[in-house]
């Protein structure tokens, strides 16, 4: 999920930003809209990279965002985004792990909105993103 700020000023529509995405914005009219706007917005936006083979940066706090003072006064929101039907064609792989392990993911994906697959895509790639040497 990553954490998006809205802004509405008087007369205009809900405008959104992305500040783990630089250059990632919405807008909408409702803030239903405006939220829904920014999750295609950050799907086009990180399927651009990904197809330009750029890295994918994690998302950050809302907390971590909050003291930048280039967001004030805006409300935070968090954003679903399922990373597995981006990039084009999926590959379906095999992969074993415990019983214990895949029911806390399921669970945790599950809560957030993500399926399985979205869920393991996205902790690969903030893992990828944090350690970009290893």
């Amino acid at each position: 999920m990553y954490p998006v700020v809205i802004h509405k000023g008087e007369g205009t529509d809900y405008g959104v930003s992305v500040p783990d995405l630089p250059g990632c914005f919405s807008a909408g009219e409702t803030m239903q809209k405006a939220l829904e706007a920014a999750r295609e917005a950050i799907a086009a936006h990180i399927e651009g990279m990904l197809i330009d083979r750029e890295r994918v940066p994690a998302p950050g706090s809302i907390d971590a965002h909050q003291r930048n003072p280039d967001y004030p006064g805006g409300v935070w929101a968090l954003v679903p985004v399922d990373l597995a039907k981006l990039s084009g064609k999926a590959k379906r792989i095999n992969i074993t792990l415990p019983e214990r392990a895949l029911k806390e993911l399921d669970s945790r994906a599950k809560t957030l909105g993500e399926t399985r697959s979205g869920f393991l895509l996205r902790a690969a790639l903030e893992f990828i993103a944090r350690h970009p040497d290893s």
